[in-house]
């Protein structure tokens, strides 16, 4: 496939080029005194990701001990009560964990495992990240510090719980709105005093190179995997794929394994509360390009050109830039991303539940929410939708604010 001059065919060998850059987004705008670091993380990346040592034991721990494949499951009732189009769901809920996040967690504490680190630290936001590189320092036996905004460790407290339980020193951010973009820059000045013995492990496809490329990389077995179960199952590709976007790094592991084909690719953001600045994240829709955390974007800003802040019920998501991927793959036309409001994520959230025994989390009801949507426009066709997380840590907060309806 050829769009707008980009041969998708190429397209996952030639982006980002040497300098981590999608066209003009991505890049590494970062201290001098963090540049050392990132070049060693960029060159033990490339001397290992074509090591078919490396490939084999992480094709093991997926395996043996994350559970992969993880299955695609028709939801036949809930397709029923829509028409005819069929609606499908690639079941991340079901990855050890919980979620999609182990998958570039495993790949990045081996990573740190092979340059000799001591520590892995992170930031989280709905909590996933921080659990899944609490299960990884664990399984690898390193050191962990997770750096979480103190309104997500109110609404997250069984993921918070967890990685206590796993081992990990969660650390409490309550500089600013005390959320997902504050943890980032928390982790961020740790790291400045500490990558000599530690690596950062950015829990989505954001920041400065190589992290953009490297969480895209590890996350696309998701996109392998789906392309293929998809076929077995139906015998063709689907219409249409979805996922949640926030910073992106399970629309980016499932978008790269259709990137080349002829099916429409829909990246959802949250809308929150409303279009009005700092009612919600979404980024791609309403911001415009500016550098934050080290990297080249979209992001949503205040009146002085700041990181404007912003809001959506999934932790997850509440985060005022995009990778710089997505940034890129929106600009030429590839992926059209578009916006749910938390009313129709939680209405998203129930019917699932109650119509397939699946509870998603509030992120992956995102896509949920935009898939139903789209299935009541087309006339025919599937959707395959990546149901990025499961709900359990989302239930108290669900039932705190919500009820049970």
């Amino acid at each position: 496939m050829n769009l707008n001059g980009i041969d998708f065919d190429t397209y996952l060998k030639n982006y980002p080029d040497k300098n981590g850059y999608f066209g003009k987004y991505g890049g590494a705008y970062i201290p001098d005194d963090l540049k050392k670091a990132m070049d060693e993380i960029t060159e033990a990346y490339f001397t290992i990701c074509k090591s078919s040592k490396f490939i084999g034991e992480l094709r093991r721990i997926r395996r043996e001990f994350q559970g992969r494949p993880t299955p695609i499951s028709y939801l036949e009732r809930l397709s029923n009560s829509l028409g005819h189009v069929q609606l499908y769901v690639k079941r991340e809920d079901l990855n050890h964990s919980g979620a999609h996040k182990l998958n570039h967690c495993m790949g990045e504490a081996l990573l740190a495992k092979y340059m000799g680190k001591k520590k892995v630290i992170a930031e989280t936001g709905a909590g996933q990240h921080g659990v899944a590189l609490a299960t990884a320092a664990a399984y690898f036996g390193l050191e962990c510090d997770i750096y979480m905004g103190a309104v997500d460790i109110r609404k997250q407290a069984p993921n918070v719980a967890r990685m206590k339980i796993l081992g990990a020193n969660v650390i409490e951010v309550n500089e600013g709105l005390a959320t997902l973009k504050e943890a980032v820059d928390a982790a961020f000045a740790a790291y400045t005093k500490e990558y000599k013995d530690c690596i950062y492990c950015i829990g989505s496809v954001v920041g400065p190179h190589p992290f953009p490329m490297m969480v895209r990389d590890f996350q696309s077995v998701v996109g392998i995997e789906a392309r293929e179960q998809f076929i077995e199952m139906t015998g063709e590709l689907p219409d249409a794929v979805v996922a949640c976007v926030g910073g992106g790094s399970n629309a980016m592991g499932m978008f790269s394994g259709f990137l080349n084909d002829p099916v429409d690719i829909y990246g959802v953001e949250p809308l929150g509360r409303g279009p009005a600045l700092g009612d919600h994240a979404a980024s791609l829709t309403y911001g415009t390009e500016g550098v934050m955390h080290g990297f080249n974007s979209i992001m949503l800003k205040d009146e002085n050109g700041d990181p404007a802040p912003v809001y959506s019920v999934a932790s997850g998501l509440d985060y005022p830039s995009s990778g710089p991927e997505h940034a890129f793959l929106r600009d030429c036309g590839r992926v059209k991303y578009d916006v749910v409001t938390d009313d129709e994520t939680i209405d998203a959230f129930f019917t699932l539940s109650r119509m397939e025994g699946i509870i998603p989390a509030i992120e992956s009801s995102h896509a949920v929410a935009y898939a139903i949507k789209l299935a009541k426009e087309m006339d025919k066709g599937s959707v395959l939708i990546n149901l990025s997380g499961r709900g359990d840590k989302d239930m108290d907060y669900i039932i705190e604010k919500y009820g049970i309806r």
